[in-house]
């Protein structure tokens, strides 16, 4: 190869874009002969490849960060903008479901009582599992922003306890918002409201263990010291994406859980 005269990342051609890009397709169709057929073997095929696609893109991720080199300050700098607007465009995502829970349930219709909660729904105590998981993801952004300064010291005992902890917390929200699934009232199929509850807090809780896997690989990284004072964007992006999602669930938990019943 001849000497690189920039700072920028000319990226090597890659497979991984094409076997997720397929991943995606099996993901889709198998999911759709599961629910109509209850065959699962192209839902299961997708998921594997899925899996590999995964590990094999993000391994090669690390290798361009960490031993390779190519993540200089301009390519940071990019990746940055990128992750920014990642993010914005995950805040539209949300703003969808937002606006159709405010729709339906400022103006409830005649077909559902003109009520809201509508007629028959027993709403869920947003005193009880709600409150407790608003806790828990407050608390993973405090251990999140302790792992991040950790790592900014060079305190990477401090760093490895606090990022465990941070991902530990995100898995005790999403077993919590299981139970509360299983043990819930009522259901998707129970008109607007069930439509509303479950799509926007289910996408929450799918965005919750996105966030947990980002920690997991990061904290993975953080044991083998991938990361140093000043260089951590692959950390920094997990942290950025994890407040996102706890933003995003303090205003689920005020409007739907607790202004919503």
């Amino acid at each position: 190869m001849a000497h690189q005269a920039h700072a920028y990342h000319m990226v090597e051609p890659s497979p991984w874009p094409l076997t997720g890009a397929l991943a995606a397709l099996l993901l889709t169709s198998g999911l759709a002969m599961w629910f109509h057929f209850q065959k699962t073997q192209i839902l299961i095929l997708g998921l594997i490849i899925l899996f590999l696609t995964m590990f094999q893109w993000w391994r090669d991720i690390v290798r361009e960060a960490t031993y390779q080199g190519h993540h200089t300050s301009p390519v940071q700098k990019g990746l940055r903008y990128g992750m920014i607007l990642f993010i914005t465009s995950e805040v539209f995502f949300f703003i969808g479901f937002f606006w159709a829970f405010y729709n339906a349930s400022l103006s409830p219709t005649p077909e559902i009582g003109e009520c809201w909660p509508p007629a028959g729904i027993i709403p869920l105590n947003p005193f009880e599992v709600p409150l407790l998981n608003t806790a828990v993801l407050l608390a993973s952004g405090v251990t999140v922003t302790w792992a991040h300064h950790s790592i900014m010291e060079g305190n990477h005992k401090e760093a490895l306890q606090s990022l465990t902890l941070t991902v530990v917390l995100g898995l005790y929200f999403t077993v919590l918002q299981a139970m509360e699934y299983y043990e819930a009232p009522f259901t998707i199929a129970d008109g607007v409201y069930g439509s509303t509850f479950f799509v926007a807090t289910g996408f929450h809780g799918l965005h919750v263990i996105i966030g947990s896997l980002f920690l997991l690989v990061c904290l993975f990284r953080l044991a083998l010291h991938h990361f140093t004072t000043t260089h951590h964007f692959g950390f920094e992006a997990a942290a950025w994406y994890w407040h996102f999602v706890d933003v995003v669930w303090l205003f689920l938990y005020v409007s739907i859980y607790w202004w919503g019943s």
